[in-house]
């Protein structure tokens, strides 16, 4: 997962690049590699730790690793002490943004980033979390599971998941909806922001953003699939992404 705003990917690594170059030298590089060259001028180098860049996610204000450690896969391993050490050796590297969701693995994803965060690696991360629910009660019962899960009083973002229906952005915004879940645990502080995921179309994307603004609402964060690719057929690049600059609406990609 990446933090990133709109321009072309800058090529930061040759076919001749030095082999013996070293693991957190590579990791930069990497990063470097994924950083939008449109906001980071020559004169302001972006703040890193560890060799990782950080970047402002949108108008959050937080800083966040240019790189993001993703939760899913982290419950398949068959010794959950190794998903642990990666979380761990993530975070010591310089890696803040942890993505995680309420559904995946049925919850041992979330419940292994749990166990990673304790000891003091809770105040060093950035934590999402996303969850199904559409409706208010069902949106409610999967954070606070989360929140068990991940041992935590409060998720840095919490976002809708796979929003690629057509009538996912209505259902979310309606009276009793789930949308009014999240507004009412932000004020509790059991979440700090709110965005939304997809996967499928820009123009169900954009539907949400309308549908958010309509409601009177804005969204911290959005996150789509950007690659080679995606500027060929329905780009979420070409339709989505300046609408979110504009905005000031933190992009992950």
């Amino acid at each position: 997962m990446v933090n990133l705003r709109q321009s072309p990917l800058p090529d930061t690594m040759s076919a001749n690049h030095d082999p013996a170059v070293s693991r957190r030298e590579f990791l930069g590089l990497t990063a470097a590699s994924l950083l939008m060259a449109g906001s980071i001028s020559v004169a302001a180098k972006p703040e890193t730790k560890n060799g990782m860049p950080y970047r402002t996610l949108g108008h959050t204000g937080e800083k966040v690793s240019v790189i993001g450690l993703g939760g899913y896969h982290l419950g398949n391993q068959s010794d959950p002490g190794e998903s642990i050490r990666i979380i761990r050796t993530g975070i010591d590297e310089g890696i803040n943004f942890l993505d995680n969701c309420w559904d995946y693995n049925g919850g041992e994803s979330e419940i292994r980033m749990g166990k990673a965060l304790r000891d003091g690696y809770r105040q060093k991360a950035f934590l999402m979390t996303k969850i199904d629910g559409r409706n208010k009660t069902a949106a409610a019962s999967q954070l606070n599971e989360s929140l068990r899960r991940l041992q935590t009083d409060r998720i840095d973002l919490l976002q809708f998941h796979e929003v690629i229906r057509d009538s996912d952005p209505d259902r979310i915004f309606a009276e009793g909806g789930g949308m009014e879940a999240a507004v009412e645990a932000r004020k509790a502080g059991k979440i700090r922001f709110i965005g939304f995921t997809g996967h499928k179309s820009p123009d169900i994307h954009l539907k949400m953003l309308a549908t958010a603004s309509k409601h009177g609402f804005k969204f911290d964060a959005v996150q789509m699939p950007l690659n080679v690719m995606d500027a060929h057929f329905d780009s979420f690049e070409k339709k989505v992404l300046p609408v979110l600059t504009k905005d000031g609406v933190g992009v992950l990609a």
